[in-house]
Parts: C-alpha cells; structure tokens; sequence
C-alpha cells in the first residue's frame, strides 16, 4: 500500500520515496514543511494516495492523468515518477506520448478559448480557431481518456470553456459523474504537489 506508516518527520522522505523518486530531491520547501508542519505533509500523502487510489479510476488511467499534470507544471521528477507507476500498469510509448501531445494541445486551446470567453465579442466567438487538432480524431488512449485528460488539463489552466466542452463529451462517451470528479481532484492534488518540488 503507498504511503505506509513513516513517522511524521520522515514524511517528505516517504512522500517521495513512495512515488519513486530518489529521497535526495527532497527540495528546500519540503524540508521546511517536514521540519516545522508535518501535518501538512501528512494530509498531502493521503491526498495523494486517495486520489491515486479512486474506485472510478483504473490505476493506469490514474497515473496517466497525473502524468499529464507533471508535464502541463513542467515537473521533471513527477514526469519521471508517473512515467515509471503507468510504464508498471501497462502504458505504451504511443501511450505517454499522447499524453504529451494532448497536454501541449491543452496549453494551446486553453490561452485561445480563454480569450474568446473573456473578450464575449461576436468576433472573436465566430472567427475561426485555425488550430489544427487531429490528434482528437483517433486517440490512441481512447476517446473517454483522452477527453478526461483534456478535461483535467483544462481545469488545472483555468478554461471554463474547454471544462465544459470537454465534460460533456466526456459523459457522451459514458464516464459517470463521480469518475470525472475523482480525475479533476486527482490533477488538483498532483499540481498541488508539483509547487513542493
């Protein structure tokens, strides 16, 4: 079980070791936190492990999305960590790798449909996008997941637009509600965890 029974001043070493990473990136931030709020950490390590840990969520989707957060916050030891976890459920190259490119697509549409929602200018709602976006037509990870990353990708930047968007199709393609919750808490608990290390 992940994130077993370490005492409290061991609770950034176990963090990380219990992701797979080398306890030795322990970063300055952590250490203050171990050192003076280790409540803090605790309360983070069962987030983790409770997000991580979905019912709704099979293992391998899960470390996928997580995976897609550490790239959208350009976390290079979570890349490394959620690379390793999904590797050891099964993902393929094609599989991170379309991980990535939906991330990088997300950055992309995010900034854009942002703008078109904020500026709420017929102009802008009606001109067209000029974003190419194939890689949405055929996913290799499958529709559902592929939508459910976009979605976590997009909540994470703040798009409504692309949040909406992407949970109704989403839920079209037959995902329950309870699972779309558990994968936007999921991207939350992981971006909260990118700002400690």
């Amino acid at each position: 079980m992940m994130f077993g029974t370490a005492n409290t001043t061991d609770n950034a070493v176990a963090l990380l070791q219990d992701l797979g990473i080398d306890p030795s990136a322990v970063t300055p931030s952590l250490k203050l936190l171990a050192a003076t709020d280790a409540r803090y950490l605790k309360d983070l390590k069962i987030n983790i492990t409770n997000s991580l840990q979905a019912e709704s969520l099979p293992r391998k989707e899960a470390y996928l999305i997580a995976f897609a957060v550490a790239v959208n916050e350009k976390n290079t030891l979570l890349q490394e960590a959620f690379t390793a976890k999904a590797r050891e459920e099964g993902a393929t190259d094609k599989e991170l790798a379309e991980v990535i490119s939906c991330t990088s697509l997300m950055a992309a549409n995010n900034v854009y449909y942002r703008f078109r929602h904020f500026m709420h200018e017929e102009f802008y709602n009606t001109a067209p996008a000029g974003i190419r976006m194939s890689i949405m037509a055929n996913p290799v990870l499958g529709k559902e997941l592929f939508e459910t990353i976009s979605l976590v990708v997009s909540a994470v930047n703040g798009c409504e637009m692309c949040v909406t968007s992407h949970e109704k199709n989403i839920v079209l393609h037959g995902a329950s509600k309870q699972k779309i919750h558990d994968a936007v808490r999921l991207g939350a608990v992981v971006r909260s965890l990118a700002v400690l290390l």
